[in-house]
């Protein structure tokens, strides 16, 4: 749905000053709202200079880094169908490599503690060559696996192979014939083709530039190679924002968004981590997840909302902001995906959506909402759609939890995640109490008639 002009306006001119301050080439911007592309700037010239060729939504920037989420995607979906474990070992699928150690969870969330270069050339300004040849440069684990997060492009490559190895044809094919053409994501390639920007070096202490090479990283490709547009990584934030179009479960992308491990830079707070080929952040309070790239000539950004929005908050779940610009370097890439979306919920808050009863109401739980004690302590339990909510999810314990039977749920927040819950009756079919994970929730503190693991003093309370 397109956006109030005014809101369009206010968006135009944060890309006008991220472009002149970011001394851009050229950039072009999107967001995403709904699970469609709502807004869209471009600005610059492909050959940054007067009179060049003008970009839109539809010309093609290399997206570097963002490659390895396809790559991701694609791994995933092998789990999925039974093709491999995230504990598996690398040497199980591709063996005969000095990394084959790294499990794959470990090399998805780079924390397999793997060498973040090749040995040799530059990798990103040269042609590569194939797996064998990397295999057989000395590329090593820098930490042990699982220890902390380290950033690696190597064992993106390590991941192509995985594909590779599994589909019998190269990586590429791979994300292009099971991910890309399903979503009508044509302009997504593996090289430049039609209308795409020069990739360009801006000299950092006067306004002349210099063309930076573009090349097949061979090997290395997983970690950076993919060219796209607007449109397409639009279409891509989409993806990441749920609708996936059956090519993913919604519980495989929820696991993929889950923060692994924390980017611990030192005088830094920890709002960024790493998932399953996500990077993840949360700011204050908020969860995003999306991806950076860089590339020799090229810088990209892709961010989307996976929280919906609080009582003095405009976003959204599934707002997201794409940038893709045309030089190696520049401060205003990142904060610009930020800007994008903080500006959008301020000027075009969200429909909210109004409240209605519950449809078949959940009558036969009423007995267990209200008052509920573990122990001396005090806590509620509510209904709220389809779940039973104890306490407030994001405080303390709180946790939503999923009826699986009966009498029987499953926690979906915080310290009770995955962690059973179990109605337990009377012999009259009234509650009892309920028992969480072995914890007793009694309706009056420390009630003597619910089996308190440990009993209860029999002068009771004095």
């Amino acid at each position: 749905m397109p956006l109030d002009p005014r809101t369009s306006a206010a968006l135009d001119h944060l890309l006008a000053v991220a472009q002149r301050d970011g001394r851009l080439p050229s950039v072009a911007a999107g967001v995403v709202r709904g699970g469609a592309l709502s807004w869209s700037g471009a600005l610059g010239t492909l050959d940054g200079r007067g009179g060049g060729g003008s970009a839109g939504a539809d010309t093609q920037y290399r997206m570097g880094s963002i490659t390895k989420t396809f790559v991701a995607v694609a791994v995933l979906r092998l789990r999925d169908a039974g093709r491999l474990d995230l504990s598996d070992r690398l040497e199980d699928h591709v063996p005969g490599s000095r990394l084959g150690a790294a499990s794959i969870e470990q090399l998805l969330s780079h924390a397999a503690g793997v060498q973040a270069e090749t040995p040799g050339p530059w990798w990103e300004r040269t042609p590569g060559g194939d797996w064998d040849a990397l295999a057989a440069t000395p590329v090593e684990q820098r930490f042990r696996g699982g220890r902390r997060f380290h950033y690696s492009n190597v064992g993106f490559a390590a991941l192509g192979r995985v594909l590779e190895s599994h589909h019998g044809r190269s990586w590429s094919e791979v994300v292009r014939e099971d991910l890309l053409l399903p979503l009508e994501m044509g302009r997504t390639t593996t090289r430049p083709a039609g209308r795409a920007a020069q990739g360009l070096a801006v000299h950092p202490f006067a306004d002349v530039l210099l063309p930076e090479p573009e090349h097949d990283a061979g090997a290395m490709a997983p970690a950076g190679q993919l060219w796209t547009t607007v449109r397409d990584l639009a279409r891509w934030a989409t993806f990441l924002g749920g609708d996936t179009a059956g090519l993913l479960d919604a519980d495989t992308l929820a696991e993929m968004c889950e923060p692994h491990h924390v980017v611990d830079e030192p005088g830094a707070p920890w709002t960024g981590a790493h998932g399953l080929g996500w990077q993840v952040w949360n700011v204050d309070g908020v969860r995003y997840a999306g991806h950076g790239g860089s590339m020799p000539g090229f810088l990209a950004g892709l961010r989307v909302r996976l929280d919906a929005g609080g009582p003095d908050d405009g976003g959204a779940r599934g707002d997201g902001a794409v940038v893709l610009t045309n030089t190696t370097t520049s401060p205003a890439v990142g904060p610009l995906r930020s800007d994008l979306l903080d500006r959008l919920a301020e000027l075009e808050p969200a429909p909210v959506e109004a409240w209605t009863a519950s449809v078949g109401g959940h009558g036969e739980l009423l007995d267990l909402v209200g008052t509920w004690h573990w122990g001396p302590s005090t806590t509620t339990a509510r209904l709220a759609g389809e779940h039973l909510v104890l306490g407030e999810p994001g405080k303390g314990r709180g946790s939503r939890f999923a009826r699986v039977s009966d009498d029987a749920f499953v926690g979906l927040d915080g310290y009770h995640t995955g962690e059973p819950l179990r109605v337990v009756r009377r012999a009259d079919g009234t509650v009892s109490h309920l028992d969480l994970a072995s914890f007793r929730f009694t309706r009056t503190p420390y009630d003597p008639g619910a089996d308190v693991p440990g009993g209860v003093d029999v002068a009771g309370w004095v």
